[in-house]
């Protein structure tokens, strides 16, 4: 199995644990790699984001951690921006690019906070056409990479959050096949890998990773890039479910790769 991980945040943004934890953990399992991606700030919202001191103090913090552990773990310090994030993306070790958000006229809607905003949303701005709200979405998703000059595309189908089952919409649908497969081509086009991230898988809310299989088969089809991630908040869920991932990727003909950094 992969012992590296790359999308983990902490008590810096909305992990539940320290860094110093996170490392201590990771060594304990055995990784040789670990990377933090603290949340960027976005002023739409910092009820879950670094703020602004608080993005120095942690890129001094990993920095700390990485000296302290250099002979037992090599620790990375990376940024999850945001495609709204108001601060520059220099001096990280890599960038993960995610959209969070919907902008609809001065209103940012988060797409996976809960399912009953989620559903709320869907109702208010786009008269419970989901369809509607996934074309913006994946509009949004397509330019990622761009915005945010990610070395990672992160949970590509975020909108899915909560859609285990179809509960919200039919992601078979055509209208959602062709926003995300032309989202999908375009971020393809960048030569970024895809992370397949099991964040939702551990938290309960799916039970595949991003993104879902018809979209990795296309990924695969097409000879994209993937990467394993947690998107843990938690020590216990560093490389959550990676050998089922690893298993599902290569029945789809994927190999994940290691993870390049920038620098």
């Amino acid at each position: 199995m992969i012992r590296e991980d790359f999308h983990v945040h902490t008590t810096f943004c909305d992990g539940e644990d320290r860094a110093e934890a996170v490392v201590q953990a990771a060594i304990a399992m055995g990784m040789t790699r670990l990377g933090f991606s603290g949340h960027s700030h976005t002023p739409c919202d910092e009820s879950y984001c670094m703020s602004v001191a608080g993005t120095s103090a942690y890129t001094s913090e990993i920095a700390a951690l990485r000296e302290k552990y250099r002979q037992r773990l090599v620790i990375c310090c990376g940024i999850e921006q945001d495609y709204f994030a108001d601060l520059p993306a220099g001096g990280y070790d890599y960038v993960i690019g995610s959209v969070h958000y919907l902008k609809i006229g001065g209103d940012y809607v988060p797409v996976d906070e809960s399912p009953e905003i989620f559903q709320q949303a869907a109702q208010k701005y786009f008269g419970g056409d989901f369809y509607a709200m996934a074309e913006l979405y994946y509009r949004q998703e397509a330019d990622v990479v761009g915005r945010t000059h990610a070395d990672l595309i992160g949970h590509f189908d975020l909108i899915g959050k909560f859609n285990e089952g179809g509960r919200f919409f039919d992601e078979s649908h055509p209208r959602y096949v062709r926003a995300a497969t032309e989202a999908l081509d375009a971020l393809l086009e960048t030569g970024r890998p895809f992370e397949i991230n099991s964040g939702a898988v551990s938290r309960g809310w799916r039970t595949t990773p991003y993104p879902s299989p018809p979209l990795l088969k296309r990924i695969a089809a097409k000879g994209g890039r993937v990467v394993l991630s947690s998107d843990s908040h938690r020590a216990a869920t560093l490389c959550c479910k990676f050998d089922e991932c690893e298993r599902l990727c290569a029945s789809l003909g994927l190999k994940p790769e290691r993870f390049r950094l920038r620098r």
